[in-house]
């Protein structure tokens, strides 16, 4: 039988926008015991192992494919299949399991987590999700042996952000069967072998698993990318290619909503592979500072320097706190998890090319030469803010669900009747309808331990600040706030600042717990410290709700687009 997803409680952040904190919902952390911690950790150790003493990705990037000989050790040595339940010869971790071992994928080369990333976390997983036991068994051993490799075929020449409006089509035939037609490009693995396809049929989207060496199947050119160079990014061309009825994944109808929750679960590896990524670069970043002199002292002694190295430690912590909640919730089961999915990508591409221009300047010029692991990592970094589902879209994402669920809940303005926002700018699961009645004034964090009792006070009171916000919002623009996007934005930064602060007060209170808050004082202080430097972006983006530039930035704005050009003379 295809899965069928069960009933959701609202989500921690849609119930932000109403100003109530969900205790229930994000505590106690979920931390790694028992088996659980003993088997991800022989999996993660496994991985670094082989990545770090036989794995170079300067030959992969060179060579623009990270090779079929990686791929065959890899699953070998039970990498490929992570998530896959282990009767298909997976090994059955959990969400946060998984993304764990992502975790070193990401440190040890951008290119190969993304590789990885596609086969495994948008690739496999819509057969895992919602394939029957007859496509399971069919499909699955193969991909999480590494004896074929996945692709998940969405984006068109076309159709980016704009995912739901698809110009692929896929017209049934009479004896059940698909013909596919149509073209898609920037597709990781698109030449692999496992590809599941969405399109758009008379019966509504689709999600179709068309296999290497179909009639009327080509790809190519390949694209030439920036970075990313081992990874290989392929157009993708049908030309009536018929597709049987027993390759249809769920039913006619059901492949859009495959394909955005498909992306809300992949995202989170996209989270913990940055942060592994940025663990490098603070490793990078150390050992350079403390080897190199200049003026007779080592350079990690200059505040400018530490002050770096500090910001890196501190932001990982608050990353990885974030992702982990956050694959915490999907392995609940019984939460919507869409907006905090959108949020951690958003953060996680975004602190992570800051942190990585940290780690850059300490090494200076050094960085800048070509097979230097910053300057490779400098390649292939600056495509995660755009792709699975770009921020600036995404941000627009978190902010009109908020919004929708406020307007629900207000009588007097209910009736605006915001568009389902993942229509309308097309990149996430629909907005769960239903209504939950919420608490006005949010109480702390039920849980959160002694220690941290400011730092939950502060949630709470950012809570009624972000309620008030949206309202204000809402009665002030109407359905207009659909085309606020400077709104949106700040918005999406307050509630995303709230939700990452409740992860790391989450995730430091179990641990205080664990160990006590004595035996835990350097985490404490990066804890505190994560949460203060985060509440006062909170407030900036507060204050700039009602306090802001947005009318020049408009006139601006409007000025350049007429002239076309820089327009001022000296």
């Amino acid at each position: 039988m295809a899965r069928v997803d069960r009933a959701q409680q609202p989500s921690f952040t849609k119930n932000l926008f109403l100003g109530s904190v969900s205790s229930d919902l994000v505590m106690p952390f979920r931390l790694f015991e028992g088996e659980e911690k003993r088997r991800v950790e022989a999996l993660a150790c496994t991985a670094r192992d082989y990545l770090e003493n036989e794995y170079d990705p300067a030959r992969a990037e060179a060579e623009r494919w990270v090779g079929d000989d990686t791929i065959r050790d890899l699953g070998e040595r039970g990498l490929l299949g992570l998530f896959v339940d282990t009767k298909y010869g997976g090994q059955g971790l959990s969400q946060s399991g998984y993304c764990r071992v992502m975790e070193e994928f990401g440190r040890a080369d951008g290119g190969l987590a993304v590789v990885m990333g596609v086969h495994q976390s948008i690739g496999t997983k819509p057969i895992y999700l919602y394939g029957t036991d007859e496509q399971k068994a069919r499909w699955l051993p193969d991909l999480a042996s590494g004896r074929k490799l996945a692709a998940f075929v969405l984006t068109e020449p076309n159709v980016g952000s704009d995912a739901y409006n698809l110009e692929t089509w896929a017209e049934r035939q009479s004896d059940g069967s698909w013909l596919l037609n149509g073209e898609k490009r920037w597709i990781g693995n698109g030449d692999k072998d496992v590809l599941t396809v969405f399109a758009r049929s008379d019966l509504g989207h689709v999600a179709l698993v068309v296999e290497k060496g179909a009639d009327g199947l080509s790809t190519g050119p390949r694209f030439d990318t920036l970075g990313l160079r081992a990874n290989s990014l392929q157009r993708v061309h049908f030309r009536n290619v018929r597709v049987p009825a027993e390759n249809l994944l769920g039913e006619p109808g059901d492949g859009f909503r495959i394909a955005m929750n498909t992306l809300n679960n992949g995202r989170m590896s996209m989270g913990t592979s940055i942060a592994g990524g940025m663990k490098r670069f603070l490793e990078l970043g150390l050992e350079h500072a403390t080897k190199r002199h200049q003026f007779g002292r080592a350079l990690i002694d200059f505040e400018l320097v530490e002050d770096k190295m500090a910001w890196l430690q501190t932001q990982i912590y608050g990353l990885e706190s974030m992702s982990y909640l956050t694959t915490g919730l999907v392995d609940r089961g019984d939460s919507d998890f869409s907006l905090e999915s959108a949020m951690t990508k958003i953060v996680a591409s975004d602190v992570g090319w800051y942190g990585l221009n940290r780690s850059f300047q300490v090494h200076g010029g050094e960085a800048y030469m070509s097979d230097h692991p910053l300057s490779k990592a400098l390649r292939d970094f600056r495509i995660f803010p755009i792709f699975e589902g770009s921020n600036d879209v995404m941000r627009a994402f978190v902010a009109l669900n908020g919004l929708k669920g406020l307007s629900e809940d207000l009588p007097d303005v209910k009736s605006l009747s915001i568009s389902d926002p993942a229509k309308s700018i097309g990149v996430l699961a629909p907005y769960l309808a239903g209504r939950v009645n919420r608490a006005m004034r949010p109480e702390r964090l039920v849980g959160a331990h002694p220690a941290l009792v400011r730092q939950s006070a502060a949630v709470a009171d950012q809570t009624a600040r972000l309620r008030g916000a949206a309202e204000t919002a809402l009665r002030k623009y109407g359905k207009r706030v659909q085309e606020k996007q400077l709104l949106q934005k700040r918005l999406t930064t307050v509630a995303s600042g709230i939700y990452a602060q409740t992860a790391v007060i989450s995730r430091a209170s179990a641990v205080f717990t664990r160990d006590g808050a004595t035996a835990s004082a350097a985490e404490r202080t990066v804890a505190i410290n994560f949460c203060k430097s985060s509440a006062r972006e909170v407030g900036r983006a507060l204050r700039a709700l009602e306090i802001n530039d947005d009318v020049h930035t408009r006139s601006i704005g409007e000025s350049v687009r007429r002239a076309g050009r820089y327009d001022f003379t000296l």
